[in-house]
């Protein structure tokens, strides 16, 4: 097999369009893993005509289509100072977007860091049993969290990249979790969702962080499928949870990178590393 050259993923971040403050993304390299992927059905498997786009049902239609055109702009956008500005819009008035859009083109404007290397050919994240609560044809969302649902605020971002390290845009992510009750909606589609990847493979979930139950420490369930090519079923992990010591299917690669400094709720990093065929 000939050695790869090493290609470098350029960071991606996501602008918070609510009234919660989250840290900029950082892209950590493709992470030793392997297995291989547990297949099984799930609606829909096709890629929509148009990525998804970061929304909330709390925020103005104003803040949803300045912050929405930002991110599809540039990603890399500096995250608080961005976030500072979406969140002043109360109303569609044209001097409001207007100053926010200014705000968000300087934000964009910053220079990054360098992000880590993705040395290529790293293996495939690994899989974890589907368990007895998916439901197929989920709604098609971003944000989980609707009347009735209470919790911790939580948002999980992340990319989806081949085993190249390349990444893959219209990805198909669909989650699943049980509430902070630790119990699933079965008759419903509460905390239930699917979503595509952008262009650039990024994908943004906001929702709570789930309970716990018998048996099982906490979890998030998701299933991610590059355009006509398998299904990976898995499930993403909190770290520092008691329960990540008896619980018997958990795993250690699956750690949520969980950041500091988020003003309200939590955030977690996770890239999902897909085998191509």
């Amino acid at each position: 097999m000939k050695k790869q050259n090493k290609v470098r993923i350029s960071r991606r971040k996501f602008i918070r369009v609510a009234a919660i403050v989250t840290p900029a993304l950082v892209l950590a390299a493709c992470g030793e893993q392997a297995t291989s992927p547990a297949v099984s059905g799930l609606q829909p498997t096709s890629a929509p005509n148009t990525a998804p786009t970061v929304t909330s049902a709390a925020t103005s239609s104003a803040t949803q289509t300045v912050a929405s055109t930002a991110i599809q702009a540039s990603p890399t956008a500096s995250l608080a100072t961005a976030t500072s500005a979406t969140t002043t819009v109360a109303a569609p008035q044209t001097s409001a977007i207007a100053t926010t859009s200014k705000a968000v083109t300087a934000a964009v404007a910053q220079v990054l860091p360098a992000t880590p290397q993705c040395t290529s050919k790293s293996s495939q994240t690994q899989a974890i049993e589907e368990g007895p609560y998916f439901k197929p044809s989920s709604p098609q969302r971003t944000s989980l969290i609707e009347t009735g649902i209470s919790g911790t605020k939580l948002i999980v971002t992340g990319y989806v990249l081949s085993t190249d390290c390349q990444p893959i845009k219209n990805a198909l992510l669909d989650f699943w979790q049980a509430d902070t009750n630790g119990q699933y909606d079965n008759t419903g589609f509460k905390l239930r969702g699917h979503q595509y990847t952008n262009e650039n493979g990024l994908f943004y979930l906001e929702t709570v962080v789930p309970g716990l139950y018998p048996g099982r420490t906490r979890h998030i369930h998701v299933k991610v499928q590059a355009p006509n090519q398998a299904i990976l079923t898995t499930q993403l992990y909190f770290p520092g949870e008691a329960r990540n010591q008896t619980d018997r299917i958990f795993n250690q690669a699956l750690l949520l990178q969980m950041q500091d400094g988020v003003a309200v709720g939590k955030q977690g990093d996770y890239n999902f590393v897909l085998s191509l065929s």
